[in-house]
């Protein structure tokens, strides 16, 4: 009995210095990110899964503990597809955005705040009275203007989704000051128009934040490992590209990476330090993309690291 009891100990000081020797590696990331704001645009799988919604939480959680400042951005694609189902509107996509209409808008806004939002706010928060939800209407953080779409050389209408024009981050600072985690939703009136709201695509309203609010990195979670530069070749994956090779890639990528990607390069061209996608099916990748060399994704910076 007593060597069992011996043999026992010892594994578990072996275990609990592999932790410690883990720990002690993320140091020079913790000491590079404290005080720093960290943008995390939420969405892919990680948005309908409820064992990743809770790593996420987690990761979050853990980033405001550590002394980062995360800040949550998230649309609501799947979310907003069945409600419209269920509210017999049909979706239609042109030129890879959701046609929407004022009566959909109603819809999206309802999905986005009262759903989505607060859902996130609720998982933030059964680990204290953390996290506090935002839309881009309030306090003029998000100023939109209504876009159009090319359809086969052609412009169409595509009802009340938008751009963001204009960021004020006063709100968001205002919670970060607070002690709090803002979750903001992707909504933004149109020239300030509360009475007109806009449904504007996530990863570009999280790029615009990251910029607005000077971010020492913006992290968009995916449902891919990285950016491939010749999709479908998985051995094209790159795992570091200057903005100025983003641009040059664009035209090329699959239609579905390029608003993720022209977020990225938007927001490092508006001063953010660097913007990485990452792979949101992989548990903790944020923690792993942060506090770890080379990082889970792809990283986009000013200039060729």
């Amino acid at each position: 009995m007593t060597a069992m009891t011996q043999h026992t100990t010892q594994l578990s000081r072996d275990v609990a210095q592999e932790r410690a020797a883990a720990l002690i590696e993320t140091l020079p990331w913790l000491m590079r990110y404290r005080g720093a704001i960290v943008v995390v645009k939420f969405g892919g799988n990680a948005m309908v899964s409820d064992d990743l919604k809770k790593a996420f939480a987690e990761d979050i959680v853990y980033l405001h503990h550590v002394g980062l400042h995360p800040v949550v951005v998230h649309g609501g694609g799947p979310q907003i597809s069945r409600a419209l189902g269920a509210a017999g509107i049909t979706s239609e996509f042109r030129g890879g955005y959701r046609v929407t209409t004022p009566e959909a808008m109603q819809v999206v806004r309802d999905v986005l705040r009262n759903e989505v939002n607060s859902e996130l706010v609720d998982l933030l928060n059964a680990h204290g009275d953390l996290a506090v939800g935002l839309s881009g209407e309030d306090a003029n953080l998000f100023t939109g203007r209504r876009r159009g779409a090319v359809v086969d050389g052609v412009e169409v209408d595509l009802g009340r989704v938008g751009d963001i024009v204009h960021v004020d981050p006063t709100v968001v600072h205002s919670a970060i000051e607070a002690g709090r985690i803002p979750v903001v939703s992707s909504i933004a009136p149109e020239d300030g128009d509360l009475a007109r709201p806009l449904n504007v695509n996530a990863d570009a309203a999280a790029g615009a934040l990251a910029a607005g609010l000077t971010a020492s990195k913006l992290i968009v979670l995916t449902d891919v490992a990285g950016l491939y530069s010749d999709w479908p070749d998985t051995s094209s994956l790159v795992t570091s590209i200057s903005a100025a090779e983003l641009a040059e890639l664009m035209p090329r990528l699959e239609s579905g990476m390029i608003p993720k990607m022209t977020a990225c390069l938007e927001a490092v061209e508006g001063g953010v330090s660097s913007a990485s996608i990452i792979d949101g099916r992989v548990h903790h990748s944020i923690l792993l993309e942060l506090f770890t060399g080379p990082g889970v994704g792809t990283e986009v910076t000013k200039e060729k690291s």
